[in-house]
This record gives C-alpha cells, sequence and structure tokens, in this order.
C-alpha cells in the first residue's frame, strides 16, 4: 500500500465552482498542493476571479459565470466542454446566503438561495455529466463533491430560512444524485462545513476567536481542514465513499453539549 498514491490527485482535470475566495479557494489550494494538472474556477466577479489566478498560477484558470440559471450552467459547461476533452472532479461550492426576518422575508431572496444553491448544482451536474462520463472508470471512477453545510443538519440563531433549506436539500440531492451516477463510475459526496472564514461566514470571519471558543474543539476551521477533507473524497483513498455527507465543523453537530453556541453576539 502505497499512501502518497491514496491521496494523491496527481494529472487531474477540476472545476470548483465559486473557486475564487473562501470554502472553494480553500480547495483550490489544496488540489494544486494533491497535483492537479489544470483547475478551472468560476465566479461572478471577474476581479475576484483574476486576483486568485494571479495568486495560484497558470495551472488554475477562471471562467466567469452565473450558475443561478440554466442557462448559466450550459454556458459553464460549454466552456469546459472547448478546452477539455474530460473532467475528472467538479466541487459545486457555489452558493448564497440570505437573512431577513419571518415576517418580511421575501421571495427574491428565497429564489436567489435556491436557485444558485441546489437548481445550480443540479444542472450543472447534468450538463457536465458527459465529461464526467469519458473521465470515469471503475479503477479510477470520477467525482462530484457538493459543499453543503452544517446548517442543513441543524438550525442556527439567525433567520436564514432559505439558506438553511437550501443546504438540507442539498445533503438529500446529494444521496439521489450519487445513487443515479454511480452505474456510470461516478462518485457523489458532499462536505457540510461548519465555521470557516468566508463573505458567506462573516461571524467566523470576522469573530473568530469568540466564534471558535464555542466550539467543541475549540477554534473555526483552517484552510487545511477544508483541503484535507476535500483531497479525501476526491481521491483514491475516497473511493468507496458514496453519496455520504461529511461533517467538517470541530464537533459542532455530532459533539456539542446542550447550551453550546457558535452565536457570536
Amino acid at each position: 500500500m502505497n499512501l502518497n498514491s491514496l491521496f494523491n490527485l496527481n494529472g487531474r482535470t477540476v472545476l470548483v465552482t465559486g473557486g475564487s475566495r473562501g470554502v472553494g479557494k480553500m480547495i483550490v489550494e489544496g488540489y494544486l498542493a494533491a497535483g492537479c494538472e489544470r483547475i478551472y474556477i468560476s465566479a461572478r466577479k471577474e476581479d475576484q476571479i483574476n486576483a486568485t489566478v494571479a495568486e495560484f498560477g497558470d495551472k488554475v484558470v477562471g471562467l466567469v459565470s452565473d450558475l443561478s440559471t440554466v442557462d448559466g450552467c450550459e454556458a459553464l459547461a460549454a466552456e469546459i466542454n472547448a478546452r477539455e476533452s474530460s473532467l475528472d472532479i467538479l466541487v459545486n461550492n457555489a452558493g448564497a446566503a440570505w437573512g431577513e426576518a419571518f415576517e418580511t422575508h421575501s421571495e427574491k431572496g428565497w429564489d436567489r438561495t435556491m436557485d444558485l444553491n441546489v437548481k445550480g448544482l443540479f444542472y450543472l451536474t447534468q450538463a457536465l455529466h458527459p465529461l464526467l462520463k469519458k473521465s470515469a472508470s471503475f479503477e479510477r471512477p470520477a467525482k462530484v463533491i457538493n459543499i453543503a453545510s452544517i446548517d442543513g443538519l441543524k438550525i442556527n440563531p439567525w433567520q436564514t430560512y432559505s439558506y438553511q433549506a437550501s443546504k438540507a436539500a442539498v445533503i438529500h440531492l446529494t444521496r439521489r444524485m450519487a445513487a443515479e451516477l454511480i452505474q456510470h463510475n461516478i462518485q457523489v459526496t458532499a462536505i457540510a462545513p461548519g465555521a470557516f472564514q468566508s463573505e458567506m461566514n462573516r461571524a467566523a470571519r470576522d469573530h473568530g476567536d469568540q466564534v471558535g471558543s464555542n466550539i467543541p474543539y475549540p477554534r473555526i476551521g483552517t484552510p487545511e481542514d477544508m483541503a484535507g477533507v476535500a483531497i479525501f473524497l476526491a481521491s483514491r483513498a475516497g473511493d468507496y465513499i458514496v453519496g455520504e455527507t461529511v461533517v467538517c465543523d470541530g464537533g459542532i453537530v455530532n459533539a456539542a453539549l446542550p447550551g453550546h453556541s457558535i452565536d457570536p453576539e
């Protein structure tokens, strides 16, 4: 048994949506270290894409995309198809959150979150299915990794109704997609992050020490924590994991005693 071969991603071609910052960027950095040959990242903001590409070098290629519509998903898939004959790994990380009081929670906020977090994830995977199948084999399956959230497993203190519902949907959709795509040697899994610094998790970003002090393993997540899980699922080490959502949260979901809170206020 060769430990390096268990965890390396040598020669792999990858797409990480929302890869210009936050959790997506952590995964990109880890995949580069694990040996990926080319990593495409997508995001809506060109300046953020350009900054990330400049930071990581020529193995990272940025594509401006809006994945909240089917047309946007198909356009990104067409762009990848024009550049690559196959795709080894798809990380569906692009996401949005919306916080608003129950009494006024808007349809705009609901649709914005559901369209990107659930609809976009499904239709991008559908559009990239042919490229994933070309890469996949029984000996080396292709991988689809969906980024969910612990908010899909437990409620949080904030009034982010559509976000929490969308992440619960991602977890169950991961199971259903896994059941379909495993017959094509494409393995679908998910990661449910806890408190990681990102634009979406401003509590962890702006109050990291305070948030971390209320976590069973008392700190917020690091890029190494996120990269480690993502590499495991994408590599040979994760080949027998199908339909599972791996919680990466320092124990918030499964080891927090009653009374624990990550509310920085």
